[in-house]
This record gives structure tokens, C-alpha cells and sequence, in this order.
């Protein structure tokens, strides 16, 4: 019943910008075709990374990015994004007591890229210059790094990602638009953490998975350049 639910929003939600054109003369409808076909953006925004248990994984932190998108079909778009998170870590050397164990936070920038698929819930058209998005994709997310003098290690790992935003068309080969996305990866500790110290404690307890999935939530800003009709 919930699929079933969900399927009727979407249609209804599709359905509604041709509902709307009746009763408005063109001139005066708060409706917009949508010419382009293809953009180019650059963005910016905050990361704001989830939970980890054992404080070493890469930290909040702002974020520089591009994305690339091309109409596929629709109001289905291919997308394909890089960012760069200025993201800071602790290091911890399992061998040393609590009281010296991590180290203050290190500059340590974390790489997210992924390829998803977009669908703007107006259709080809905006409403009064909006279009809402929704997308979904995977991709990757790596430090570029090699494990640290405790043995944890980012490394690359495979990330999912989701979200929505909003555009703004003025009007024009240029746009502006907000996102909130989520990058939902897993981290994995060395077992070298769950041994104890000189005075008998553990980076982590024994009852802590190896294996952590994380939700990192993404808020960005950008302005997008529009090519090819």
C-alpha cells in the first residue's frame, strides 16, 4: 500500500503543471518551459558528518564541489558530482593510555564523488521560476590515505547517496540552486582498538561492531550554467 501511495503522489505531483496551465493565458502563467538540457555547477556548503563511535573518522566541515547534468529522458536527469570536504580527524594510537591516546584534530580532506539520477517533480516546467528535485545515486567516498600509526584507514569505500533541493530559474543560460543530501557510508576499525592499554582501556568496547554505517548529511548552495536546448 505504501508503494502504491507513493506511485499516486508522484503522478499527481507530475500531473500538476499542465493542470495548471488551464485558465492562464501563457503569458500570465506562473509556468515555464524548461529549454536547457544540460548544466554545469558549481557549488559550496557545509558536511556534516554523522556518529562515530570511536572519534577518528573524518569531521564536519565545509565543502567545495561541481556537478554535471544531462536530460536523459523527461524530467529525469543523469547526474554526476565531485566535492572536496576541508575535513578534519584525531589520530589514536591504541597503545598509549586514555589520557594521551588521540592526538588534537589534523587537517585530513575526504573526497565524495557520485553519479545518480535526478527527476524534477514539475515536469519539464517550473513553477513561478521553482523546480523541486529529488535524486538518488552511489558513488564513492576516500581520504587518499593509508592507515594511520594505530591501523585505522578510511581508505575508499562505496557511499549512497540521496536527497532533494530546489531551483531558481530566472530565466536565461543561468540558474541558482539549494540541496540537502545525505552520503550514507561505512567505516571499519582496526582490531587494535579493541585491546587494552597500559592502564587496561580501550579505544572501544568489545560490544562495538567492527563495522559502522554512517549518515553524513550535505547542505550546499551553487549557480549552474545552462547549455544545449
Amino acid at each position: 500500500m505504501t508503494l502504491r501511495a507513493t506511485l499516486i503522489a508522484m503522478s499527481f505531483i507530475a500531473a500538476v503543471p499542465a493542470l495548471g496551465q488551464v485558465g492562464h493565458e501563457p503569458s500570465k502563467s506562473p509556468y515555464q518551459d524548461l529549454e536547457f538540457r544540460q548544466e554545469l555547477s558549481a557549488y559550496t556548503g557545509v558536511f556534516i558528518a554523522g556518529r562515530d563511535p570511536a572519534g577518528v573518522a573524518p569531521r564536519s566541515g565545509p565543502l567545495l564541489g561541481a556537478r554535471y547534468e544531462v536530460r536523459v529522458g523527461g524530467p529525469a536527469f543523469f547526474t554526476a558530482r565531485v566535492a572536496r570536504v576541508f575535513s578534519e580527524r584525531r589520530i589514536a594510537n591504541p597503545s598509549q593510555p586514555a589520557a594521551t591516546r588521540f592526538s588534537d584534530p589534523v587537517s585530513w580532506p575526504l573526497y565524495l564523488t557520485d553519479a545518480s539520477l535526478s527527476l524534477n517533480l514539475t515536469g519539464q516546467k517550473s513553477i513561478r521560476r521553482f523546480v523541486p528535485i529529488l535524486n538518488l545515486g552511489v558513488g564513492l567516498a576516500s581520504d587518499l590515505r593509508q592507515a594511520d600509526v594505530g591501523g585505522y584507514r578510511f581508505g575508499t569505500t562505496f557511499a549512497f547517496s540521496f536527497g532533494g533541493g530546489v531551483r531558481w530559474t530566472p530565466g536565461g543560460p543561468f540558474q541558482v540552486r539549494a540541496d540537502l543530501g545525505d552520503h550514507l557510508y561505512q567505516i571499519s576499525y582496526p582490531t587494535s582498538y579493541y585491546v587494552r592499554a597500559s592502564d587496561s582501556t580501550r579505544v572501544l568496547p568489545n560490544t562495538q561492531s567492527k563495522s559502522v554505517w554512517k549518515h553524513n548529511a550535505t547542505l550546499t548552495v551553487g549557480a549552474s550554467y545552462l547549455f544545449f536546448r
